[in-house]
């Protein structure tokens, strides 16, 4: 006889464990719809163009701060020593009134007309009477004045040091910025490590050229040339933020390098640069002139033929690049005067 037994209900466990896992291949389903694609190369090479050029905005902000802390540090160096230098003349100038004051007292003791007809030498006694009178008004004259100096210079030394410590802060804030900035380009690096060896490398070196052809043209001045083939001897120098030579250099700090090795003393940011001459259109360029890019906060020199000698950016050496190639936007040139 056939068994008609009713079927056995699934346990309520076993129904929470088939819906979870149910909803978790919903979940993961819905995830893998919505997942950002991976980055084409073209994306990748936009991301980091874009990180690049804020890391070197930030930089060229970040030397200006630095070139002004260091100017502002001489002048309160300056105006430490000349309060020193007033603080020991009026402590000779106290010494000296120390000792008038003790004469004074010690003379005071007796009536003045009674010491007048005491004296064996009456003029003598005018004489220094009038001598130390016309003195002590003298040197009183010159403590006031002092002092009233005194507290000019410490006014000064007080403005500085609040100047000094704004400086700071804004050191700070920029520090704190390039770090960001080198965490947008840790994950840049991490995009360009997803792509294939050659597709990095076609990105990373777009525009750079070992060896070009940099035409006959000439350079507008004997200085020009001298700085560019100065910096022709730093190819392959790191680009490292903040620094100036002579064996690694942010884009500024390079041309700055560069001209001064040519007896030209540039300012110290891109920005500062672009105003040491008049300016220029591309077919107006001629070797050793300065090429402002990317809205002003990057600087090179042209090498000729529409090639640039330049400290690039992070992770990168000063090296050849086309200008119509690679991370750079021409914005003008600059003939340095």
């Amino acid at each position: 006889m056939a068994s008609h037994r009713r079927p056995k209900p699934a346990s309520r466990t076993r129904v929470t464990v088939l819906t979870a896992t149910a909803a978790a291949a919903v979940a993961l389903a819905s995830q893998a719809a919505n997942a950002d694609p991976k980055p084409t190369e073209s994306q990748v090479k936009s991301q980091v163009e874009d990180l690049y050029n804020q890391a070197e905005a930030a930089t060229q902000k970040y030397d200006a701060a630095q070139e002004q802390q260091s100017t502002l540090q001489k002048q309160v160096d300056d105006l430490q020593n000349q309060v020193a230098r007033e603080q020991a003349q009026m402590n000779k100038l106290a010494d000296q009134f120390g000792s008038f004051a003790s004469a004074q007292y010690r003379a005071g003791g007796i009536d003045p007309s009674m010491q007048l007809f005491l004296s064996s030498n009456p003029d003598d006694y005018l004489e220094k009477a009038s001598d130390l009178q016309q003195m002590s008004s003298s040197q009183a004259a010159a403590l006031q004045q002092m002092e009233q100096e005194k507290r000019v210079l410490d006014q000064e030394r007080a403005e500085a040091a609040t100047k000094l410590a704004q400086l700071d802060t804004t050191r700070q804030e920029l520090q704190q910025q390039k770090q960001d900035i080198q965490a947008k380009l840790a994950r840049a690096q991490s995009l360009l490590n997803s792509l294939t060896a050659q597709e990095r490398q076609a990105i990373e070196n777009a525009g750079s050229v070992s060896n070009p052809n940099l035409g006959s043209s000439v350079a507008a001045s004997g200085r020009a040339a001298a700085a560019l083939a100065a910096g022709e001897t730093r190819i392959g120098d790191p680009y490292v933020y903040g620094a100036t030579g002579p064996s690694s250099f942010d884009c500024s700090g390079f041309t700055q390098w560069a001209y001064a090795q040519a007896g030209i003393s540039l300012p110290r940011t891109s920005y500062d640069q672009e105003n040491v001459g008049p300016h220029l259109t591309m077919d107006q360029l001629e070797p050793g002139d300065l090429v402002i890019m990317n809205g002003g906060e990057h600087v090179g020199l042209y090498a000729g033929n529409g090639y640039i000698l330049h400290a690039p950016h992070t992770g990168a050496a000063v090296r050849y690049e086309s200008l119509s190639d690679g991370y750079v936007t021409f914005d003008f040139g600059v003939r340095v005067a």
